[in-house]
């Protein structure tokens, strides 16, 4: 039985709903924390105090007009306001032969039902992408129905190599397309494997070098991610954790979720 994963929020929030993470809103929606200057000549979200206060100490230098304050264009603030947003997690997940071995399969999904559910409560989006064979499928587009999620992870059959550098560019893919949609997005790039990688992109690249150079690209867009390896046994390569420290992933074993070790929040 594997215990609750749960994806830290960026700051504590005490109740278990509610979204995740805070941005800075680029409308009037959200809580006004403090000013800044105009973002262009629309002035529609005028900070009047902060406005004030720029203009007063400026009295002693300009004419005297009918106002009490002579307010001039530089003097004028606008309200910096944050919200909450939901993450956007992309699920990408290893269905290749290896997967199919003894439990490891029912454990996967055990560990994604988990972070599912953590999903659901703070409104996040999911997405599911899987690979196996010679290729890489995204089932199940970014959503807020965590249902659909469960039902097309439900019926996932596994077998054949695996193609772990498909699954690590599809999951980039959809994650630059989302930002490119959703400038406030915040992304998160889960990827569930025993990093057994046997099929490249690139036919000159070995595939676990091509793993780790997809894994760079990842890194250097500063995209957040989670590494839930599922190799076991007593002969282990080792080869996810290598790329998780590539990547800069937060790094979690399937042995750890079972001996529950593991149950406070992904940064």
């Amino acid at each position: 039985m594997i215990k609750q994963i749960k994806l830290k929020t960026e700051r504590e929030i005490k109740k278990a709903d509610g979204r995740r993470s805070i941005a800075v809103s680029d409308d009037k929606r959200g809580r006004y924390i403090s000013d800044k200057m105009p973002s262009d000549n629309n002035y529609n979200d005028i900070a009047l105090i902060s406005t004030i206060r720029n203009a007063a100490v400026n009295q002693n230098y300009r004419e005297k007009g009918p106002m009490a304050i002579s307010v001039e264009k530089e003097d004028i603030r606008e309200k910096k306001r944050v919200r909450k947003i939901g993450n956007t997690i992309i699920f990408v997940v290893d269905c290749s032969g290896s997967m199919g071995v003894s439990q490891r399969m029912k454990e996967t999904k055990s560990a994604i039902f988990s972070l599912l559910i953590d999903a659901y409560q703070k409104r996040d989006k999911v997405a599911l992408i899987v690979f196996k064979q010679k290729s890489a499928e995204m089932i199940l587009p970014p959503t807020s129905s965590v249902e659909l999620a469960k039902k097309k992870l439900e019926y996932i059959p596994t077998g054949g190599k695996s193609p772990l550098c498909h699954g690590l560019l599809t999951g980039y893919q959809c994650i630059t397309s989302e930002l490119k949609k959703h400038k406030e997005c915040k992304p998160l790039l889960v990827v569930i494997s025993d990093g057994r990688v046997n099929v490249g992109i690139d036919k000159n690249i070995k595939p676990v070098e091509e793993a780790n150079r997809l894994a760079m690209q990842i890194r250097s867009s500063r995209i957040e991610s989670l590494v839930i390896d599922t190799e076991s046994g007593y002969i282990r390569l080792g080869k996810m954790k290598e790329i998780a420290d590539t990547m800069g992933s937060r790094y979690l074993s399937i042995q750890d979720l079972r001996a529950d070790k593991i149950i406070e929040a992904v940064r």
